[in-house]
């Protein structure tokens, strides 16, 4: 796909992530007594478990006011490709902790990642206005932070959301991305994932009590994580909440981001986004799905392959979205992609 047309795809996508998961509420200020000025900023406890092993620094988007916060590995150098990863729509670099882990350690170690929280998520601020929270905002604050970086070629890993930005930041700047790694992410966003990601979200919200809430987020996670002990749901459900002293959860992400998905109803159909994959066409291509995953439908999944015999499909076993990430197995794949697509480069620039 030529230069032009990966734009126009990226231009496309705007209008087509608005009518598939519909238009967030603006919160409009009118005046000193206006309540959307008063919202309070969201606070995560500087010691809160799940982030210890990422200290972050904090890069400026281009709204100065918010920043989005990034954990590099390893040095960045110019023999090794970084491997960008982006977490789901809510979800924050937290996901990649047993992934990154076990993949420092392989090849010739120390393969540089960059693990990036978009504003919203995690440790980094929440957008002025929530508007801003779709994919193409995300693609561009992603080529700002690489920018920053000094990062002209990548390897993007993109999760659910993460992976929508991956194509959309790929149309926009085919330049930049090197190869790109799908896991839960296609053209077309499964409803009935939305629906119960709602579902179960406003359900954790309404419930009081630290015990009641951790037996609530076991519940939701163990369909998709029927193998995990309640100790192990117990973590993975620190990795997108806390629980206050007054036993609320309280989600480490902006609220505002699950505005969009008010409007998706069940039986949905949702507009299949296929010109913004196939701005991927000549980039290395791996596609992820996980098998209990209602992100990504199996016959969304089967024609993303059919359209890219070249690419390297792997189904992961026992689990959902998001991907666990901690089986060797698993891991030495995404490795093997990501040395291979970086020989790749070096040799082409030798």
């Amino acid at each position: 796909m030529s230069r032009s047309a990966q734009k126009a795809a990226a231009q496309k996508h705007q209008g087509l992530d608005r009518h598939a998961f519909g238009r967030a509420q603006q919160s409009r200020a009118r005046g000193p007594g206006d309540k959307s000025m008063l919202r309070k900023r969201r606070v995560v406890p500087p010691d809160h478990k799940p982030f210890a092993a990422f200290p972050v620094q904090f890069i400026e988007t281009r709204d100065a006011t918010v920043r989005a916060a990034v954990h590099v590995t390893a040095p960045l150098s110019r023999g090794k490709i970084p491997l960008v990863c982006l977490a789901g729509l809510q979800r924050n670099m937290s996901d990649f902790a047993d992934f990154a882990s076990y993949f420092r350690r392989l090849g010739t170690g120390n393969w540089p990642m960059v693990l990036i929280d978009l504003p919203g998520r995690g440790r980094a601020d929440d957008r002025t206005k929530a508007e801003d929270y779709n994919s193409l905002s995300d693609a561009r604050d992603v080529a700002d932070i690489l920018a920053a970086l000094g990062i002209g070629r990548a390897i993007v890993l993109g999760q659910g959301h993460g992976g929508q930005v991956a194509m959309a930041l790929a149309a926009a700047h085919p330049l930049l991305v090197a190869g790109t790694i799908l896991l839960d992410a296609g053209p077309m966003v499964d409803s009935r994932g939305i629906v119960r990601l709602r579902n179960n979200l406003k359900h954790i919200d309404g419930l009081r009590g630290a015990k009641r809430v951790a037996a609530g987020f076991r519940r939701m996670l163990a369909g998709d994580y029927p193998e995990l002990s309640e100790e192990a749901l117990d973590a993975l459900a620190q990795r997108s909440h806390t629980i206050d002293k007054r036993g609320r959860a309280l989600p480490l992400f902006d609220e505002r981001l699950l505005a969009p998905l008010e409007a998706i109803s069940f039986n949905d159909v949702l507009t299949p986004q296929w010109p913004l994959f196939d701005a991927l066409n000549g980039v290395p291509l791996m596609i992820l799905r996980t098998q209990l995953t209602d992100q990504l439908r199996r016959e969304t999944y089967e024609e993303m392959v059919r359209r890219r015999l070249d690419a390297l499909a792997l189904t992961i076993a026992g689990q959902g979205s998001p991907a666990l990430f901690d089986q060797h197995d698993e891991i030495e794949a995404v490795a093997g992609f990501v040395f291979k697509v970086g020989a790749q480069v070096r040799s082409k620039a030798a």
